[in-house]
Order: C-alpha cells, then sequence, then structure tokens
C-alpha cells in the first residue's frame, strides 16, 4: 500500500518523555557490555593473561563484543547529542525522530542480534549471556514503539520538506564549524558533483585544478599548526571538510587523508629540522605525500615487512629493495612517508623504520621516472581520482637525514601514532558517501512514478530513506565525538576505530538501499548511485578491514 504525502504528515508520532525514555535505556545496555566482557575476559584467560589463540578460535565473539561496544557508545552519544540540543533550544521535530528511531532500532538489534554484516549476525548469547530479555520498562517501550512505521514516516515527510540536501537534523557543533561545512558543502556542490561521475567512468585523475583550489582553501594544511603554515583547527574541521567532499566525491574528499597522515608522522615523530622543512610545504600543497606502507601478501600484518633500507657507506643515503602495493596517488606524489625495514636481524615491528622519501612527480606519460624505483596501475572498482599503484623500489635512494625522527627502529611506533586521526578521517568520509547515497536515493525516489505515485510514497522505500538518514547520525556524532576527544588529547583509539567500524557499515547500507530504490537504473552505469556503491565498498577494508579494526577494537575492551 502507498502512502500519499498527506498521510505521512498527519501525525506526530514522538514518543512522550523521549529523552528520560532513551537516558534511562542507557545504563541497561551499559551493564549489557560490562557482564558481556566480563564472560569474555574469563573465557579468554589462560595464565593470568589474554590468550591469542583464544581469541583467534572464537573470532565472533571477540568482535561481537567490538560491535556491542561500539552500539553502546554510539546510544551514548545520541542522547548526550540530544541532551546538548534539548538544552539550545533546537530539538525539534526532525531530531527528536532521529534520535528515538536511532534508539528503537539499536536496541532491538542489541538483545536481538547485532549485524557485524549482512551474513554475520552476532547475539548476547554468542558472547556467553544466554538468552537475555530486556526488564526495563523503558527500553521495552523504546523497542517496540520507538521505531514504528509512522515515525518514518513523518521523519521522511520532514525530509521532503528540507528538499533532502545535506545534513539532517542538528549536527550539534559550534558555529564556527558550520560555517566550515557550509563553505565545502558549497564548493563540492559547484565544483565536484557535476563532474564526478565523468570522472569515475573514464578513471581519471581529479584535475590538478581542483588540488589548487583546495590548497587555497587550506584542505592541506587543516590541521598543521599555525607556526608551520597551517590553520592549527581541530580535528573537527578534519571532519567536516572531509564528509563534505566525499559527499561529492569520496575521491576529493581523500586528496587531504594523505598530507595528514604525512603531517601527523612529522609533528608527532619528526625532527624541529624536519617539521621546519616539510610542515609548511606539505601545508600549502607544494609538495603533494603519499603513504607507502602496505607490502604484497602482508596486509595488515606490518610487522612482516620486508622491504629493506640499507645505509650506504658514506652515510649519506639509504638505499631502498621491495615492492609496496595499494598506494594511492602515487604517481603524482612528491614525497612517500615510506615504511621500510632498516634492521635486517629483525622480523617484527622492532626493526622498521619511517622515512620521508623524495621523488618526482610523475607525468601521464611518464608516472614513475625517479630512478630506482617503477610502478604499475592496480584498476580498481571505485575509489577513482588519485589511482592506485604497486611500487617496486630497486637501488632507489633516500637521504639520511630523512629517517623520520633521527633514528632507527621507530617506524612501527610513529606510524601507530597515525592511526587514530587515519581512522577519524575515514568515518568521516564514510559519512560523505553516506550522505550522497541518501541524497541521490532519495531524489529518485522523489522523481521516479510507479503505479501513478512517486516511488517515495511506497512505505519500504520512505523506511530504507528514514534508516539512512538515522544511521548516518548515529555514525555522525560517534565520529564527532572521536574527533573530541582527540582534539582534547584523550587516547582515542577505541572511539576512533569504532567511528570507523560503525560509519563504513553504514556507507555500504546506505549506497545498497539507495541503489535497491533505482531499481535497475541502479545497476546502469549512467547512473550515479553505480559509483557510489563501488566507492562504499572500499571503506569496510582500507585504514584497517572491518574484521581486524574488530580484532583491535576487542583487544583493547579485554586488556
Amino acid at each position: 500500500m502507498a502512502l500519499d504525502r498527506q498521510e505521512m504528515t498527519m501525525t506526530n508520532p514522538i514518543l512522550p518523555d523521549l529523552l528520560t525514555l532513551t537516558g534511562a535505556a542507557v545504563a541497561p545496555v551499559e551493564a549489557l557490555l560490562d557482564r558481556a566482557r566480563a564472560a569474555l575476559r574469563a573465557e579468554f584467560m589462560d595464565g593470568g593473561r589474554i590468550s591469542n589463540a583464544k581469541v583467534e578460535a572464537n573470532q565472533t565473539a571477540a568482535h561481537g563484543l567490538a560491535w556491542l561496544a561500539t552500539y553502546v557508545e554510539a546510544l551514548r552519544q545520541m542522547q548526550k547529542w540530544a541532551e546538548a540540543l534539548s538544552e539550545a533550544g533546537t530539538f525539534g521535530e526532525m531530531e527528536q525522530l532521529i534520535h528515538q528511531i536511532a534508539f528503537g532500532e539499536y536496541l532491538n538489534q542489541i538483545y536481538g542480534g547485532i549485524p557485524m554484516n549482512q551474513g554475520e549476525v552476532v547475539r548476547l548469547s554468542d558472547l556467553g549471556l544466554g538468552l537475555v530479555q530486556p526488564s526495563h520498562n523503558e527500553v521495552v517501550k523504546l523497542m517496540l514503539e520507538g521505531n514504528s512505521l509512522s515515525a518514518r514516516n513523518r521523519l521522511v515527510a520532514l525530509m521532503r520538506d528540507n528538499h533532502g540536501h545535506a545534513t539532517f537534523g542538528a549536527s550539534g557543533l559550534d558555529e564556527e564549524l558550520e560555517m566550515v561545512r557550509d563553505q565545502f558543502r558549497r564548493y563540492a556542490d559547484d565544483k565536484v558533483v557535476p563532474y564526478a561521475h565523468e570522472w569515475h567512468l573514464k578513471d581519471e585523475l581529479i584535475p590538478m585544478s581542483v588540488i589548487e583550489e583546495l590548497a587555497e582553501m587550506g584542505v592541506f594544511g587543516l590541521t598543521i599548526p599555525e607556526e608551520f603554515g597551517g590553520f592549527g583547527f581541530p580535528k573537527a574541521a578534519m571532519v567536516v571538510v572531509s564528509e563534505e567532499l566525499s559527499r561529492g566525491y569520496i575521491g576529493v574528499g581523500s586528496l587531504g587523508t594523505r598530507s595528514e597522515i604525512a603531517a601527523e608522522l612529522i609533528l608527532a615523530g619528526g625532527t624541529d629540522e624536519q617539521k621546519a622543512q616539510w610542515l609548511p610545504k606539505i601545508s600549502a600543497a607544494e609538495v603533494l605525500p603519499t603513504a607507502v606502507f602496505t607490502e604484497p601478501n602482508t596486509g595488515s600484518d606490518l610487522g612482516s615487512l620486508r622491504t629493506r633500507a640499507v645505509k650506504d657507506e658514506d652515510g649519506e643515503h639509504y638505499t631502498v629493495t621491495g615492492n609496496k602495493t595499494w598506494i594511492t596517488h602515487a604517481a603524482r606524489a612528491n614525497i612517500m612517508t615510506l615504511l621500510t625495514r632498516t634492521d635486517p636481524s629483525t622480523d617484527n615491528y622492532k626493526g622498521l623504520s619511517m622515512f620521508i622519501a623524495e621523488k618526482e612527480a610523475g607525468t601521464d606519460e611518464n608516472p614513475f621516472p625517479t630512478d630506482g624505483m617503477t610502478g604499475g596501475e592496480i584498476e580498481v572498482l571505485g575509489y577513482r581520482g588519485m589511482k592506485e599503484y604497486e611500487l617496486g623500489f630497486d637501488g632507489f635512494k633516500v637521504k639520511s637525514e630523512n629517517l623520520l625522527g633521527g633514528e632507527e627502529g621507530k617506524g612501527f611506533k610513529q606510524l601507530m601514532e597515525t592511526f587514530e586521526s587515519a581512522r577519524i578521517q575515514t568515518a568521516a568520509r564514510a559519512i560523505g558517501v553516506a550522505q550522497n547515497a541518501l541524497e541521490i536515493g532519495m531524489q529518485y525516489g522523489e522523481d521516479r512514478k510507479q503505479f501513478g505515485k512517486a516511488l517515495i510514497e511506497f512505505p519500504r522505500v520512505s523506511s530504507k530513506l528514514a534508516m539512512m538518514a538515522v544511521e548516518i547520525m548515529v555514525a555522525r556524532q560517534l565520529t564527532y565525538f572521536s574527533a573530541w576527544e582527540k582534539d582534547h588529547g584523550h587516547r582515542c583509539d577505541l572511539e576512533a576505530g569504532m567511528a570507523k567500524l560503525l560509519g563504513a557499515r553504514v556507507a555500504w547500507a546506505a549506497a545498497d538501499n539507495a541503489l535497491q530504490i533505482h531499481g535497475g537504473n541502479g545497476f546502469a552505469l549512467e547512473y550515479q548511485i553505480s559509483r557510489v556503491l563501488c566507492d562504499a565498498r572500499i571503506l569496510n577494508i582500507f585504514e584497517g578491514a572491518g574484521e581486524i579494526q574488530a580484532q583491535v577494537i576487542a583487544r583493547r575492551l579485554l586488556s
């Protein structure tokens, strides 16, 4: 049965005392998490320590714990968001519905089964808790009434009145960050959206003019301190910029990622001379960095890297030999943050060192002109615009002065210090991709007519759009919280990992559902959603595959 516009807007299905209900629902799920953590600690303990072998033998439980913790933290942050908006007098009908539906759905999934992906659902019984029935009245009420059809219909009606564009509901950010968002939203709409699909279909590099414009807007020096030529903005600004640019095209939203990683490496581990030399150049986009870490057959096992860097007899250079893969934007880059093994007697992370390796930027005719270095393009489904490469090093020279920090054996530790920012930024890109999918799906739902009605007036279509909007806001608040923790000097690898874990799933679900709304047309290359689906798929793989991410979160929770 289809619902017309009047039926979708005639009722207000917000639950009475909503904030009281949702606030009271947080403590019970926190208690569930504590019980699950205690049960799994007991199961995985061996000789007073958590056994890696036992964790790996029951990855479903370990990773399920990570997902449960992610949901609990997400609900905490949604409650904080709602309370802050309420106090500011901006907790409107749309925001209340998003909040209510989020709690209704996530509580049902916590007690009934959390989807780690389409084919893997983790249940509380998998975490050693047996069959758990909700006993708190507030939890039960939200589970029964929070995510109702009438609530979803009303939310979509409000979204239609809001023209289905950009951020649904108040984000909770301060005025300055909202101004940053508005600036980059307008740039994405004017300079990215009209061209993104053509860039994708032709598998073209993003034009240098875009990079130059973004440099003028400060993208590459956004979080670099002012003393080094940057803007000194918080990580929250980086999140907003990445989100809006990725909403236009993930390739453009990712242009700043390598600069962010390189700057973070140099700020955290570089010498004073290295900071003074490289940070102003990165900030002004005088050099374009690329991250050169991954090797064939190693994937996430960075400790087993085999690319060698041997110091020459004169002490002026290191000679690099080995192979790297999945290197983004490598041809255009001027510098590489290059992770190598400098101690051949080791076979783990302790023998690794990081270099700021200089290279000549390539051209279409000669992408890798630097002596001692070769490269070949890896053709990919999506995440185009910068291109992916395999690299070979044979006699490649790096100046000794470009050893990061001036000390060997610190590479792995230096890299670990960048993971928080990288994963926060990836979560932001995921939100942007999901938002793009929502807007494309909603516009198609408005325009496409079937059986005398717009698709959006059919309940299963409108429900898809409602859940996209809700989950985007959930992932957004978790990501903003991670950035806030980073900006305030708190360790946030756990929160950043959760934001990336959830954001990647939300982006894929949004893209998949938006394509479903398109029907057969979504499978046609000419429609933008086909690109968005391909782009969304990478988010659960790079910067730590979902399984690795869940493993890392679980280890932190159990330690």
